[in-house]
């Protein structure tokens, strides 16, 4: 095959037995790659009720499609499996270089089954796989078994699991080597309970496109792009911290477990000056031509010394913003959850909630063992580390803020997740918008990275039009240039009122960024502003050879979309489940209450443009008809 490499890599670690999947051109165009491939393999695949941390359970890595070429930014990897945390669908996406080296060994995807009888780790050198013992990895932090892998492996990047999903820690993370991961919904969690503590990957094969001469005008095309968007200078330079500032500004930055607005001097913690304080270099991605990652450094103080790749928007507002750490804290917090193998999100979401309860004298210091306070950093690293161990209370944080509310009454008030999966950054009760609505839609639970307006405007907050709608803010111009059907757009985007659809362009977004995900390409807004699935579908076809249109990419991202759908309906989502935490809709914290019933309108017409039923949120059967599924 042209562009793929056309195998799939499966690992069944209960037998001990390898075997290669040939790539079938018919499943490669219907899924496209990535979290396609993942999909489509769950859920026809994996038994329906099984208990996510079981041997039955499955974890697919996915590379996009676009991986291994000079495509900007396709460097990107999905990784998913039954979420120990919502017990659906978990599914995340990452870049850096282990993609490229998965393609490259003669993969499009990597398929592990079962459970070893003790610790392995997968040794995948150009198209030859081995399952190797792990007894000298097992204990060690993540930073440390990279070490030791590429000692003994030359030239391999890693996939791999810290302490923390050794120890099923629901919220366990997969690393992506020293600096990356796969963050979200507990997938370190399932790697550990199969005994896998690493995947150590070396390709050098190349991929082969069907036009060389093509692909390379597309790729140069698409650089300019990306190039000519608004938002390419700011994230060359600023990277996710642009997002920041105006965050604290509109009352949306989620403080103290989501309890108050931003903090008084939040610009002066997280403004665009702690990049140039902190940070001297830029650090990309493979084929990135944005390098948005920042080298830090912490020059003084208790953490002086440390060297790191941080300064993103999310842990600055995990323990920041929602514990109130100061930056030099949340750099050293960034660290340890790399090396303990953690999500970033659920660590200092679940934190935040225990100080919270002990604040409302619903935990005491006893239950603890110690003092725990906002903006107390070595309580806050020491309760960290109790939850890797599962030491003391930390056992019961361990399992995340969803099930740990269980364990003490009253504390259900307080755990701010949704489907159990802690939410990140966004308050919506300070900003209403389609990302803000992307969270409740979200196929993986409380998240802000599945579904995002490709041309949002933060200079803007105000909004007259109450839920169905958000402020454009932009020129006609801005409107031309958007890779969007005319019609859709039409419906999406009113230029005489100046507004967006929320509904309409939820759907929209949350088809974008699957096929993103597919094709293994980024969702920086320089990328989604400029990039549409009439470029890709070029793109696509000149890789592959396989003629492909707009439409038909749209309508497999859709297709995917609606395949994890069915997967968290067998696996019992309910609608009454898609609700933010009862304090948004009973508390003000920088912003309003939220109206529960004015939210559920905006979630039928959702239902509605999305061809569900508008009560249960079920494909309907026209639906599945069109997108080729039969359940």
């Amino acid at each position: 095959m042209y562009g793929y490499a056309g195998r799939l890599l499966e690992v069944d670690l209960s037998r001990n037995r390898i075997s290669i999947r040939e790539l079938a051109p018919e499943f490669a165009r219907k899924h496209i790659g990535g979290i396609g491939f993942n999909a489509a393999v769950l859920y026809e695949e994996l038994p329906a009720g099984i208990d996510p941390l079981s041997e039955d359970n499955m974890l697919v890595f996915g590379v996009g499609t676009m991986v291994g070429t000079p495509f900007p930014t396709a460097a990107r990897t999905e990784v998913s499996a039954k979420s120990p945390m919502t017990g659906q669908f978990g599914t995340s996406n990452s870049g850096a270089f282990f993609g490229t080296q998965l393609k490259g060994s003669g993969f499009d995807a990597l398929i592990i089954k079962g459970k070893a009888e003790r610790p392995v780790y997968i040794y995948v050198d150009n198209g030859k796989a081995e399952i190797l013992d792990a007894s000298f990895l097992w204990g060690k932090d993540a930073w440390e078994a990279i070490d030791l892998l590429k000692s003994k492996h030359y030239g391999v990047e890693v996939a791999l699991i810290g302490q923390a999903g050794e120890n099923l820690v629901r919220f366990a993370s997969i690393e992506n080597g020293y600096y990356d991961g796969w963050g979200r919904t507990g997938l370190g969690a399932v790697m550990g309970s199969k005994r896998l503590k690493a995947v150590a990957v070396r390709g050098t094969q190349a991929t082969k496109p069907y036009d060389v001469k093509g692909l390379l005008e597309i790729s140069k095309e698409c650089q300019e792009l990306i190039k000519s968007s608004p938002f390419y200078i700011p994230f060359t330079k600023y990277g996710t911290m642009n997002a920041a500032v105006p965050y604290g500004r509109f009352g949306a930055m989620g403080t103290y477990n989501f309890s108050r607005g931003p903090l008084p001097d939040w610009e002066e913690r997280a403004g665009r000056q702690v990049v140039e304080k902190y940070s001297s270099r830029h650090v990309a991605c493979q084929s990135c031509i944005i390098a948005c990652g920042h080298w830090v450094e912490v020059k003084e103080g208790k953490y002086s010394g440390l060297k790191i790749k941080d300064l993103e928007i999310t842990p600055v507002a995990s323990f920041g913003a929602n514990l109130g750490l100061n930056m030099d804290a949340v750099i050293k917090a960034t660290e340890l959850c790399q090396r303990f193998g953690i999500d970033l999100v659920s660590a200092g979401s679940v934190i935040a909630f225990a100080v919270e309860l002990l604040k409302k004298g619903i935990i005491s210091r006893e239950d603890i063992g110690y003092d725990l306070d906002w903006g107390d950093d070595e309580a806050v690293f020491q309760l960290l580390q109790d939850i890797v161990e599962k030491k003391g209370i930390g056992k019961i944080l361990a399992e995340g803020t969803k099930r740990a509310a269980d364990h003490f009454k009253g504390a259900d008030k307080y755990a701010v997740h949704i489907k159990g999966l802690e939410i990140p950054m966004i308050d919506p009760r300070g900003r209403w918008s389609t990302w803000t609505l992307g969270m409740l839609t979200n196929i993986r639970g409380g998240d802000h990275l599945r579904c995002r307006n490709p041309i949002e405007n933060l200079r803007y907050n105000e909004n007259k039009h109450g839920y169905l709608k958000e402020r454009f803010g932009f020129t006609e111009k801005a409107y031309d240039q958007l890779d969007m059907p005319a019609d859709l757009k039409a419906r999406a985007i009113d230029l005489e009122n100046d507004t967006v659809d929320i509904a309409v362009m939820s759907r929209w977004a949350e088809d974008l960024i699957n096929l993103f995900n597919s094709m293994g390409i980024c969702i920086r807004p320089p990328v989604m502003h400029k990039i549409g699935p009439t470029v890709l579908a070029r793109a696509y076809t000149v890789l592959t050879g396989m003629e492909i249109t707009a439409e038909e990419l749209m309508r497999a991202a859709e297709r995917i979309w609606n395949l994890m759908k069915l997967f968290n309906i067998r696996e019992g989502e309910e609608p009454g489940e898609i609700k933010f935490p009862r304090r948004f809709y009973e508390e003000k914290a920088g912003g309003e209450k939220l109206d529960e019933e004015k939210i559920q309108n905006v979630l039928e017409k959702y239902y509605e443009v999305r061809g569900w039923e508008m009560n249960t949120g079920k494909p309907k059967r026209e639906t599945l008809e069109r997108l080729g599924i039969y359940p």
